[in-house]
């Protein structure tokens, strides 16, 4: 399994399950796949993990593939589950806490989150 995928070539076929996932807290892992101007992370939460509440000047698109997550996006709190898809634009502060199950979000960034790709 490859750590992620880096600028993959036109055309590419490509598997979760062939994309190691990445411990990067406790309980949380990420996989990922970088293009040249946006990135995908699928991240893993356990049970009632809580991210930061943060912002960054990225605009964000999250699909929750499983699960239940409390987010909060600027003042509003919104449950969401399997199926929803959240929009976070630049610079907007949000934060999630997983519920009583373990979740996979997919996000898409762009412009690239370049913290992400620094060891």
């Amino acid at each position: 399994m490859v750590p992620h995928i880096e600028t993959p070539p036109v055309g590419t076929h490509l598997r979760w399950d062939d994309i190691a996932a990445e411990p990067i807290a406790d309980g949380i892992a990420r996989q990922m796949v970088v293009g040249q101007r946006l990135m995908v992370c699928r991240f893993r939460f356990q049970p009632h993990v809580e991210t930061a509440v943060h912002s960054h000047p990225h605009e964000q698109i999250t699909f929750v593939e499983k699960g239940r997550v409390r987010f909060v996006i600027g003042d509003q709190t919104r449950i969401a589950s399997a199926g929803d898809v959240l929009c976070f634009p630049p610079g907007v502060v949000h934060g999630a806490t997983i519920l009583d199950e373990e979740a996979v979000l997919v996000d898409v960034f762009t412009p690239l989150r370049e913290e992400f790709l620094k060891k």
